[in-house]
C-alpha cells in the first residue's frame, strides 16, 4: 500500500548522472529548464528558492536537507504566501541511479495535504521533468510558458 499524498515519477534521461545533478542544483542550468530566478545553496540547511514564470510567477521556498553529489537530493519545499503547502511543508526527494548509458531519475514528492494538490503537482512535474530531461541531455527546451493550474 502507498502513502497517501505522495506523487513518484521517473524519467529516463540520455546524460551522465553528473550533468543531471547540475542540472538539479547549480541556479544558471535550473533556469535552463524551469523558473525565472533561482538560488540554491545545496548543503544540508542551504537554502532552495525559485520564482516561477508568468504573471503568477509563485515562488517556491525550502531548504536541503540531504546533498549527495551526482547520487541524491532531498529537499523541503512549498509556496511562499501558500496556505494548502506553505513553504517546508513538503518534501521532495530525487535519487540519480546509473541506467542504459544514462541516468534514471527517481523523484517522491511527500507531504502534499490534498488528493487536489497531487494532482496539481503532478501536473506541474510532468511539465518540468520533460523539460529537466531535454536540457539535460543538451537538448533546448524551449521558452518555458509555466504551468496554468494553481497549485
Amino acid at each position: 500500500m502507498t502513502e497517501p499524498f505522495v506523487l513518484r515519477r521517473e524519467t529516463q534521461i540520455a546524460a551522465p548522472r553528473a550533468t543531471v545533478f547540475a542540472y538539479l542544483t547549480d541556479p544558471e542550468k535550473i533556469l535552463s529548464w524551469m523558473g525565472s530566478d533561482a538560488t540554491t545553496e545545496p548543503h544540508p540547511g542551504g537554502l532552495y528558492l525559485l520564482r516561477g514564470i508568468g504573471p503568477r510567477a509563485s515562488v517556491a521556498r525550502g531548504a536541503f536537507r540531504e546533498v549527495v553529489p551526482v547520487h541524491r537530493l532531498a529537499y523541503t519545499f512549498g509556496w511562499e504566501g501558500g496556505q494548502e503547502v506553505p513553504p517546508g511543508s513538503s518534501l521532495i526527494e530525487i535519487d540519480l541511479i546509473e541506467r542504459d548509458g544514462g541516468t534514471l531519475m527517481r523523484m517522491t514528492h511527500s507531504g502534499l495535504p490534498t488528493e487536489e494538490q497531487v494532482a496539481a503537482h503532478a501536473k506541474g512535474w510532468a511539465h518540468y521533468l520533460g523539460r529537466l530531461t531535454s536540457a539535460a541531455a543538451g537538448r533546448d527546451p524551449g521558452p518555458d510558458k509555466g504551468v496554468s493550474d494553481n497549485m
